[in-house]
């Protein structure tokens, strides 16, 4: 039978190192304690913030040193849960910190409220005074920017304490789909129990066998069939919270009160949608060459996930994976490219899937450590591409940590998710140019297509699903199991047209966890395309366009997205570097079609 191994069972070599944080939990208990004890310091200066110049540095300057520690101790809880999500110790622990982050928020929730009774020309007056509030100047204004939607200092501190509760659906949904579910094992062809995972589903649905495929299809989507009434309820209710915060803070919509954070008009998000119906042609044309490779008289849900090659692909080792990957940074210059070897000699990543461990890919770490990256590498063309992506996180972090504060050191998912992006497409360019196997260069051509069609076009698909559930919600209609099964029916017709659309499909959306971080997906599709433009700047310009794109990525959060990716030479509030994106997908399947013909 193929299993999961446990965890004790994967190579240290291949775990990442969360001893470089704290040698032993009793490290992180002493760490938890002294940062506990500091978060009281801040209500000292509560109706204080902006007497005079020195003490509002003083009061944003402890504000970071708190946030600093807290953000340490709750990604090293947080990451040693999703070793093993199974594990009730880290379990604890996460929960600790995230009540001490909570904590930490609510102590600082009068910062802002108090800075928003000054002028821009109060402000100016500080820096004047005190020139190292220059530091915080975007900051700043930023917060002056949010004025008309920040309440009291009372009611932010409860808006802080209830961060907890209004969370707590995704947690319930965390916990349900990686440590309670477990999905059945189903036979292959040679008789062979197979064990399907959270984080193998996709990856067995590329099997060539057509009736195993199914029969995975079929097991998994049975399971969450099972507890589709407890994750509607979850769902549900993280809508509701939504809904009732932004009503909180003065926002006619849930979805405007998601996008001013970050400060990205609705009509990025609008021209998003737009842009990709105008465009659905291609992804239909996508559907159909993947009818004709199968061989198949019509596409069922269980065949879309398997390559126009036809088969597994090429089994890929982690090792080899890693040398093609940095290999395809060498654009961005010597010295992003061995910072990357270097990171991945340093055990900067969690490789392998075993027992308990959190689905899924991400990259972690704090301001004060080494990035972490955690993957479920599965031997495959797309699993390398998952490397590449999470390593593109982690170096937008450390190059802005070199160049920025603490203030200005995270950034918004909407410029995260070019970082990334950029680095799957240096892939594809440098496998298309380098690697003769003409089989091999099929599957890095088809992986490019699967990327775009599953970023693209998917993250929009579920741009459009976020939006109507919400609206309903705030139309005061009820959601219910079935209504949200109905809603992404009719997106799944309208998106995979040529497809035959099954009952099982209709419930697609209970699997998907980004849904309880509301319009959070739209950004991987905007992402994607600007990354697009940005790599084929870089490969036309050289040097110059690679510098602009790591002055980009070394600013950090000091600059509003949009204005960001201006530096990077691209404008996403027009539908030019989607159009762009689309164009190349377009051309690349007309070349993949001439293959098959």
């Amino acid at each position: 039978m193929s299993s999961v191994p446990d965890r004790s069972e994967v190579d240290e070599e291949y775990t990442w190192n969360l001893e470089s944080i704290y040698a032993t939990d009793d490290d992180w208990e002493s760490a938890y304690e002294a940062i506990a004890e500091r978060v009281d310091e801040l209500e000292a200066y509560e109706g204080q913030v902006t007497d005079d110049a020195e003490t509002f540095r003083t009061v944003l300057e402890l504000r970071d040193e708190i946030m600093r520690e807290v953000s340490t101790v709750a990604a090293y809880a947080r990451m040693r849960r999703d070793e093993d999500t199974t594990n009730q110790q880290y379990q604890a622990l996460t929960a600790r910190a995230q009540s001490l982050a909570a904590d930490a928020q609510s102590a600082a929730s009068f910062i802002d409220p108090e800075i928003q009774e000054l002028s821009r020309e109060d402000f100016d007056s500080m820096i004047d005074a005190e020139p190292q509030l220059e530091t915080y100047d975007h900051y700043v204004d930023d917060v002056l920017r949010m004025k008309p939607h920040t309440r009291s200092a009372e009611v932010e501190a409860l808006l802080a304490d209830l961060s907890e509760v209004t969370g707590a659906t995704g947690e319930v949904y965390n916990m349900l789909s990686n440590a309670d579910m477990a999905f059945p094992t189903v036979e292959d062809s040679s008789g062979e129990a197979v064990e399907i995972s959270q984080s193998n589903f996709t990856n067995l649905l590329k099997r060539p066998d057509r009736e195993f495929r199914e029969r995975v299809y079929a097991a998994y989507f049975d399971e969450w069939e099972s507890v589709r009434n407890a994750v509607a309820s979850a769902y549900k209710n993280s809508v509701k919270a939504d809904v009732k915060t932004a009503r909180a803070r003065n926002y006619e919509t849930a979805r405007e009160a998601a996008l001013d954070g970050p400060n990205v008009p609705t009509e990025v998000y609008d021209t998003l949608v737009d842009t990709v119906h105008d465009n659905l042609g291609k992804l239909h044309h996508h559907a159909e060459l993947k009818r004709q490779a199968l061989d198949v008289d019509e596409l069922r849900m269980w065949d879309l996930y398997m390559p126009l090659t036809g088969d597994e692909g090429p089994d890929l080792e982690y090792d080899q994976a890693t040398e093609y990957v940095v290999d395809a940074l060498a654009p961005l210059g010597d010295e992003y490219q061995s910072r990357v070897a270097d990171g991945l000699d340093s055990q900067w990543v969690d490789v392998y899937e075993n027992a308990g461990k959190q689905s899924g890919a991400y990259s972690g770490g704090t301001y004060d450590t080494q990035p972490f990256i955690l993957l479920n590498y599965q031997h495959d063309i797309s699993s390398m591409y998952t490397l590449s992506h999470e390593l593109g996180h982690s170096m937008h972090s450390e190059l802005t940590k070199d160049e920025q504060p603490f203030i200005y050191s995270s950034y918004e998912i909407f410029v995260a998710e070019v970082a990334s992006t950029v680095n799957e497409a240096l892939l594809t360019n440098q496998l298309l140019e380098t690697v003769d196997d003409p089989e091999f260069r099929k599957h890095v051509l088809n992986e490019f297509l699967e990327r775009v069609r599953s970023t693209l076009y998917r993250q929009t698909l579920f741009a459009e699903f976020e939006h109507e559930t919400h609206r309903l919600e705030e139309d005061g209609e009820p959601l219910t199991a079935d209504r949200l099964d109905d809603i992404y029916r009719g997106l799944k017709e309208d998106y995979y047209e040529p497809a035959v659309i099954d009952d099982r499909i209709a419930r697609e959306w209970m699997r998907i966890p980004h849904f309880y971080r509301a319009f959070y997906v739209y950004q991987y599709a905007t992402g994607i395309s600007a990354a697009l433009a940005i790599v084929d700047d870089v490969l036309e310009r050289g040097q110059p366009a690679a510098d602009d794109y790591l002055d980009f990525l070394q600013r950090g959060s000091r600059e509003y997205p949009l204005e960001l990716l201006q530096i990077a030479g691209v404008d996403m509030s027009t539908s030019d570097p989607i159009d762009r994106a689309l164009e190349t997908y377009g051309e690349r399947l007309d070349e993949f079609e001439s293959l098959l013909t």
